[in-house]
This record gives structure tokens, C-alpha cells and sequence, in this order.
């Protein structure tokens, strides 16, 4: 998707339509499924294991498919960001009753993340991870390992940065060390090799696969890819010979996605995995961290875009206070004790200077932010992540910072924002750095 962005192909789209493979998703989805909040896009990429037809020679004997690779790709409204959350395959989790294609349901069971795919295809898996995460998913986009191979030889290789020799014949792949361009088999085994490469767990696989889809967007946009019709072509064509989508992806919607993807940059792209913990009953699989998993994908979910009219800092308006500037006392105002201790560490964590004393204060119904007007800058700041306190002036108040006043009703702090998003793997990064 994003590379379709800047091809500035259109006219050859109808040639390339009629390769993908389309599914209808609507039916089997059902109602019960999270809110659209805003015009960010949220697209399911699926990598299919399946070894029928072209990917026969990869597993002689072995019937049925999995989600070899699970990413959401999130863009942002203004279309100036995207962010790739890898979920692992092995993660323990609740999947859904599913529809199948050909008609019956599979009954809700637990189970790893990859059996979804297995059970009832690419809309199970979509299906549970909007159940878990709560984001609404717009699309999905499915290819299989012949189209991935298909798709790094249209754009003539990749460039990856090993440590050390690989010698696997297993995964038949055999690298020199240093940097070294791959395409074909030595791609495909590269991104799914698991024990000639790190640790052999599926989350050091995640990150070199991570770090090859930075590659790819570093290669594609700036190089001749997306600037050279004939080039643009090539790729896409590869692409759609082994692509599988929902039927709502279709021409229309292809061509909105491309124009407004056009401006888009390799630094304006990362990816992240979802956070995991050892999953007690079997160490050779992962359960998702519940607590900091779900600011991140509250961020993803209230990515709201931009005002039409954002205001320059060098036009008078000063830029707000970072976190590490403003200096926090929360004081228990008949709050729950699990809750107080919750905001003042997911304050820290945001960089706010959190005092490690919290008072105590008769109950009062509702949390307030009290500041001196000299603390107004701090107070402000501290706002945009504490939106329900109510702002409070006080003359009598600290210097020197903000108290936040947690009363009865408690308080919600907001989604972080998704440029603040850290960690992962951002494209436009060197190799073997």
C-alpha cells in the first residue's frame, strides 16, 4: 500500500486489479465490532504459510495454512504517519467464534494468535484482534510466500546486514557477513529462518523482519521505484499475482489510499510489536502485557488528524512544555489506592517529574489540576494528558508546579499521541549500525 502511493501509475490499475484475489468480509465480521473515531486507515497484513500451488515446494506433505506474520498497518489521518504493529504468532489468546468460508463456525476457544488463520482465514484473525485490541480494521491485504518473493525481486533486492556467515540449509539460506543485498529464496529465508538467525524465537524473527520492512521502504522510496512508471508496474503487478484482499479494497479505494500517501517519507514509517510476557504454562509461548499494551492501542484507536489551522511557535505562540519540565504532586482526594498509584506511574513513564510522595486531602467529588498562575505553562502541559482534571487557579498554590487533585470520579489519562509512540524499528535507519 504504501508503495502504491507514490507510483503515480493510476491509469495501469484496472490491468492490475483483475490479479487480486477479493474476499468478502462483511457477513462474517458481524456487527458487534469497534467504532471508526476517525479517518486514520487500518490495514491487516497477513503473511500466509499456505503451501498450495506456487508454495508447494515448501513444506512437501503439509495441508491447510497459518498467519505466518500478523502486522496492522495504521495511517494516520493526515496520512503523514504509519505505524506496523507485529503481533507474534505464538501469542496465547481468546479467538472468537468464526465463520468459515464455506459455511460453519468455529466455536470461541483459546488458543496462539496464528490458529485463527488456520480455523477460518484472514477474517477470524481480523475478527480477533479488533475483539482484543478494540481498533477498528478497515481492510486486509494476504500474501503468500511466492508473492513475497515475487515482490522483493521487483524492486531488485534488499539490503539486510548480517553479523556473522549463515550457513542453513534448512531454510536454504547461505550469507556472507556484512551487507549484502538478497532477493528470491535467500529473502524468503532470511525473514523466516529461526535457528541460523538470533535466538530462534519468534520475537527475534519479528524484529529482523522489522528491520527488512524498513529496508524495503527505504529502497523503494528513494530509489527510481516510485518515481518510474514502467518500475512501478513491475512491482505491483508482482504484488497482485499472489495478493489476497477484503472486497471493499477495491479500485476507488486504492486510488484515495495512493493520493494520500504521495508525500509520505521512509522516516515517517516504524514499526512496533505489541508488548509480551513469558506465558506461565508453556515458556515457548508469549500472552500480551495487558498494561502497556493497551496505550498503545488506545493511541492507535484516537489518532485523530490535525486542525486545518495549526499555529507556528516562531509566529509568537509559545511551543507547550515537555513532560520532563513539569513537575507533578498528586494528592489523594478519595481516589482508589490501585488507581493513584496507577496515573503516577504512567505519568512517570510519559517523562512528567512525578513527586514520589502522594498526599492525602479530605475526599472532594471531582479531580481537579491546581496551579499558580506562574505554573500555568506546567498546568497546560500536564492537561493534553489529564483532559477530565479540571484547570484550577490558585494564587495560594506552589510555585513551582501542578498538584493533581484526584477526587471520587477518578481520572482518565489520554492516549499518548502516536508520534510519541517509542521503540521498534524506524525505516531510513543505516545498516549494520
Amino acid at each position: 500500500m504504501l508503495l502504491v502511493g507514490g507510483g503515480g501509475a493510476a491509469w495501469l490499475y484496472h490491468d492490475l486489479v483483475g490479479g487480486i484475489e477479493q474476499e468478502h468480509v462483511t457477513d462474517k465480521l458481524g456487527t458487534d465490532r469497534p467504532k471508526k473515531l476517525n479517518r486514520s486507515l487500518n490495514i491487516l497484513l497477513v503473511g500466509s504459510d499456505t503451501r498450495e500451488g506456487d508454495n508447494a515446494r515448501y513444506g512437501v506433505g503439509m495441508t491447510g495454512a497459518r498467519s505466518d506474520t500478523t502486522i496492522l498497518l495504521h495511517l494516520s489521518p493526515n496520512r503523514d504517519q504509519a505505524v506496523g504493529i507485529s503481533f507474534p504468532r505464538d501469542s496465547m489468546v481468546k479467538i472468537p467464534a468464526c465463520k468459515k468460508e464455506k459455511g460453519g463456525t468455529v466455536p470461541e476457544q483459546f488458543g496462539m494468535l496464528n490458529a485463527a488463520f488456520a480455523y477460518a482465514g484472514p477474517t477470524c484473525t481480523w475478527k480477533t484482534l479488533e475483539s482484543l485490541t478494540g481498533i477498528h480494521i478497515d481492510h486486509f491485504v494476504q500474501v503468500d510466500f511466492a508473492g513475497f518473493k515475487r515482490m522483493v525481486d521487483a524492486l531488485g533486492g534488499v539490503e539486510i546486514c548480517v553479523d556473522k556467515p549463515v550457513n542453513d540449509p534448512r531454510a536454504e539460506l547461505h550469507l556472507k557477513a556484512g551487507k549484502q543485498t538478497v532477493k528470491g529464496e535467500e529473502a524468503l529465508g532470511y525473514v523466516r529462518a529461526r535457528y541460523s538467525l538470533g535466538d530462534g524465537s519468534d520475537l527475534e524473527r519479528i524484529e529482523r523482519q522489522q528491520k527488512f520492512m524498513a529496508a524495503v521502504v527505504d529502497k523503494a522510496t528513494s530509489g527510481s521505484v516510485l518515481t518510474d512508471p514502467a518500475k512501478t508496474y513491475k512491482f505491483l503487478k508482482a504484488a497482485t499475482k499472489s495478493m489476497t484482499t477484503d472486497d471493499d479494497l477495491d479500485l476507488a479505494a486504492m486510488r484515495k489510499l495512493a493520493d494520500g500517501l504521495k508525500g509520505m517519507s521512509a522516516g515517517q514509517v516504524r514499526f512496533v510489536t505489541v508488548p509480551v510476557e513469558r506465558y506461565a504454562p508453556d515458556p515457548n509461548r508469549v500472552q500480551w502485557n495487558e498494561e502497556l499494551a493497551k496505550p498503545l492501542f488506545e493511541a492507535i484507536r484516537h489518532d485523530d488528524e490535525l486542525p486545518a489551522q495549526t499555529t507556528n511557535p516562531a509566529q509568537g505562540q509559545p511551543a507547550p512544555l515537555a513532560p520532563g519540565k513539569v513537575h507533578v504532586t498528586i494528592v489523594d482526594a478519595g481516589g482508589r489506592d490501585a488507581l493513584v498509584n496507577r496515573v503516577a506511574n504512567q505519568l512517570r513513564q510519559r517523562g512528567f517529574k512525578v513527586a514520589e510522595k502522594v498526599e492525602k486531602a479530605d475526599a472532594t467529588p471531582a479531580s481537579r489540576l491546581v496551579y499558580a498562575p506562574s505554573a500555568e505553562a506546567q498546568a497546560t502541559a500536564l492537561a493534553r494528558d489529564v483532559p477530565d482534571a479540571l484547570l484550577t487557579a490558585d494564587t495560594a498554590a506552589p510555585q513551582d508546579g501542578v498538584r493533581l487533585v484526584i477526587g471520587k470520579n477518578g481520572v482518565r489519562l489520554a492516549a499518548p499521541a502516536i508520534n510519541k509512540i517509542g521503540g521498534g524499528v524506524k525505516a531510513g535507519r543505516k545498516l549494520c549500525d
